[in-house]
C-alpha cells in the first residue's frame, strides 16, 4: 500500500517515479502528506517536489499554518526566515498549500498545513502580475482538462539551481522555476506538460541586496520537457515521452536559442494539452 504521507508513484494508474538528480547531487527525501520535497543540503532549497492531487475530492479549507523548519534537518541546511526578512522575497510555495488538501476535512487541513515548512518553499520576486498568476493557476488548468479521467494529476515543481544563480545571505536566489503535471488518458496513457517560470528580469542583487524593478516582469512558458530535464538537471523518466507538447524544431536542420523554441504564454488558453 502506498504511503499516505509521501508522493505515490502509483497515483495515476500508471507508474511515474518522482524525479531524481541526474547528475548524482545528494539529497535529502523529506516526506509529508501526499508529498514529497528531495531538499538539497548545500544549496538550502529543493532540488524537486512531487505531490498527488485528487482534484474531484480537493477542498477549500481557510489559510491556515505557520512557516516552520522541519525539525529532521539541520537548521544551516534550510533556507529559513531570515532569507526572508525585510525584503521583496516572497516565500513562494512549491507545493501549492491547496494541492494535498483532498479526501476528508481532518486529512486535507493536515496536509495543507504540512506545506508551510521551509523546504518547501523558495525565494520568488514579490512582484504579483499576469505572468505569476497564470504560473500559480496552471495546475488548475490541468485538472480542469484531465476531468475525464477523474481529475487526478501529479505535480512536479522545483527552483532550477543553477551554478551562477546570485548569492544572497548565505543563499543563491534562483532565477528559474520548473513546473511539470502528469496525468492518464481516457486510454490509459500517460501524458505531461512542462512549464518554465523565468523571474530572471525581476531579481538584481548586484549590489548587495535585493532590488526588484518596478517594470519588471515573470516570464512563464510552457516548455519541452526534455528542457527541464536538461536546465534543472534532474532525472525526468518517462515523463519526456510523455511530452503533449509538438517538436517544433526548424524545418531547415538549424538551431535556435532555448527560448526561441519556448512556448510563452500569457493565459491558460494559450496552454497546449493535445
Amino acid at each position: 500500500m502506498a504511503d499516505p504521507d509521501a508522493y505515490d508513484d502509483g497515483f495515476l494508474g500508471i507508474p511515474v517515479p518522482l524525479p531524481r538528480p541526474a547528475d548524482g547531487r545528494a539529497v535529502r527525501e523529506l516526506t509529508y502528506p501526499r508529498f514529497t520535497v528531495l531538499l538539497e543540503p548545500e544549496r538550502r532549497l529543493a532540488l524537486m517536489t512531487g505531490v498527488n492531487i485528487d482534484g474531484s475530492s480537493l477542498l477549500d479549507l481557510p489559510r491556515t499554518g505557520d512557516w516552520e523548519l522541519d525539525p529532521r534537518v539541520p537548521p544551516a541546511e534550510q533556507a529559513g526566515p531570515a532569507v526572508y526578512a525585510s525584503n521583496d522575497l516572497d516565500r513562494g510555495h512549491l507545493v501549492r498549500r491547496r494541492d494535498p488538501g483532498w479526501g476528508t476535512p481532518a486529512q486535507a487541513r493536515r496536509a495543507t498545513e504540512a506545506t508551510f515548512v521551509y523546504p518547501n518553499a523558495a525565494p520568488q520576486a514579490s512582484g504579483f502580475n499576469q505572468s505569476k498568476e497564470l504560473w500559480l493557476g496552471l495546475e488548475d488548468h490541468v485538472l480542469a482538462f484531465a476531468d475525464a479521467t477523474d481529475e487526478r494529476v501529479s505535480v512536479f515543481t522545483a527552483p532550477v539551481l543553477a551554478d551562477d544563480d546570485p548569492p544572497y545571505r548565505g543563499i543563491r536566489v534562483p532565477r528559474r522555476f520548473v513546473k511539470v503535471g502528469a496525468w492518464a488518458t481516457a486510454d490509459g496513457v500517460l501524458a505531461a506538460a512542462g512549464f518554465v517560470l523565468d523571474q530572471s528580469q525581476l531579481i538584481d542583487l548586484s549590489q548587495g541586496v535585493l532590488v526588484v524593478p518596478q517594470l519588471g516582469a515573470f516570464r512563464t512558458f510552457q516548455v519541452p520537457i526534455a528542457d527541464i530535464e536538461e536546465i534543472a538537471r534532474i532525472d525526468l523518466g518517462p515523463l519526456v515521452a510523455a511530452d503533449v507538447l509538438p517538436e517544433d524544431a526548424p524545418a531547415d536542420g538549424t538551431t535556435v536559442r532555448e527560448e526561441d523554441a519556448w512556448r510563452p504564454l500569457r493565459a491558460p488558453e494559450d496552454v497546449f494539452l493535445g
